[in-house]
């Protein structure tokens, strides 16, 4: 999508193009399976994808813009669209991660902000993500703890971080939030396909 369209008219046509792909399979699907989704268009994943790559020119702008419009899939096209921005701007998606997890509200964007924003970032701003993850063990919010965890879990196939890991670990095991012990039992899987 062209950098000529303004914020404002890239959010609109967004807009138009989810409000066109909606189907009330895919809404009932993502309410099923995605307990928490408060508002949302019922629009299945591989549109998302084509949608993110076509307006990624807009740029952190353009994420901050879709966040805030709260939508599910505005908020996983908001991952998506920093995810393609970290190398350009590592600090920004750092940031933007932090911000944005206050708003969560399910696990699949959770995971999307998790797993899909750092996509740019993973490799060279390990010691950066898990400040983070240490920071967002410690919120009230069971979203930005179960984020804490997704936040290293690519880190699990690099045995010399399994201490660090390890010790996230022990902060939230007796955490009583039922997606907060998913993630740990999905992190204790990966770890043990290392022993």
């Amino acid at each position: 999508m062209s950098t000529d369209l303004s914020i404002h008219a890239q959010l609109q046509a967004i807009k138009a193009r989810l409000q066109a792909e909606a189907s009330p399979e895919a809404g009932k699907s993502a309410a099923y399976f995605i307990p928490g989704i408060q508002k949302q268009y019922g629009v299945r994943m591989p549109v998302l994808n084509e949608i993110a790559n076509l307006f990624k020119s807009g740029g952190l702008p353009l994420a901050d813009a879709l966040w805030i419009e709260g939508s599910h899939e505005e908020q996983l096209l908001a991952a998506r669209i920093i995810g393609k921005l970290g190398r350009k701007d590592p600090e920004a998606v750092l940031e933007r991660i932090e911000r944005y997890s206050a708003g969560i509200n399910n696990w699949a964007v959770c995971d999307a902000l998790g797993m899909q924003a750092i996509h740019g970032i993973r490799e060279k701003y390990q010691v950066e993500l898990f400040a983070l993850a240490h920071r967002l063990a410690m919120a009230e919010s069971i979203w930005q703890r179960r984020l804490a965890l997704v936040l290293v879990q690519w880190y699990t196939r690099h045995t010399h971080l399994v201490p660090e890991i390890e010790a996230l670990v022990t902060v939230l095991e007796n955490d009583e939030a039922y997606y907060v012990q998913k993630a740990i039992s999905w992190i204790k899987r990966n770890l043990s396909k290392k022993k």
